[in-house]
């Protein structure tokens, strides 16, 4: 099983990211199984939230918060602690929306790429980074996420926000 846990705060869609992933990863083929959930603290914007995906080829019955995951994506800075390491699966990865390196850590200036194309928050983003980062889906998956679950209106700005990310991560 594949364990994503996704870390932001409330407003920055750090479910909905978990969310198209597990769509993206569904939409593979009819033998995989995904399964997607929040886990919310106190329920006003800016808390810090924290939503996991969980992938398989068998269905996903664990509905526990996942221990230790395979990649840590932070959608806010702020929200990196280098004790996040131990969180990790071994070979697993943590990417970050940060200016700055941080060890350990692949980043990625998530803000400006979002700003660029006037988008208010940062999770396709570094949901583009992820499947660039990982190989978890390709491209045509996560389009086909974006484009069946993100109204209209804003579905080309997000398209565009994925397709940069993977492959300014993956270059």
């Amino acid at each position: 099983m594949t364990e994503i846990l996704w870390i932001g705060r409330g407003g920055q869609g750090a479910f909905t990211a978990a969310k198209l992933l597990g769509a993206a990863y569904a939409a593979k083929s009819g033998e995989v199984c995904s399964l997607a959930f929040p886990s919310f603290g106190p329920e006003r914007r800016g808390a810090p939230v924290r939503a996991f995906t969980k992938l398989d080829t068998a269905p996903v019955l664990d509905r526990s918060e996942t221990e230790r995951a395979d990649y840590i994506v932070i959608l806010d800075a702020t929200l990196y602690s280098p004790a996040l390491q131990s969180h990790l699966k071994e070979g697993g990865r943590i990417l970050v929306n940060s200016k700055a390196a941080l060890d350990g850590c692949i980043t990625l200036d998530a803000d400006a790429l979002a700003q660029s194309l006037r988008l208010p928050v940062v999770n396709t983003v570094m949901l583009g980074a992820l499947s660039g980062l990982s190989g978890i889906v390709d491209p045509q998956d996560l389009s086909y996420a974006i484009s069946h679950y993100m109204p209209a209106r804003i579905r080309e700005k997000n398209l565009e926000a994925a397709a940069r990310a993977a492959q300014e991560v993956s270059a």
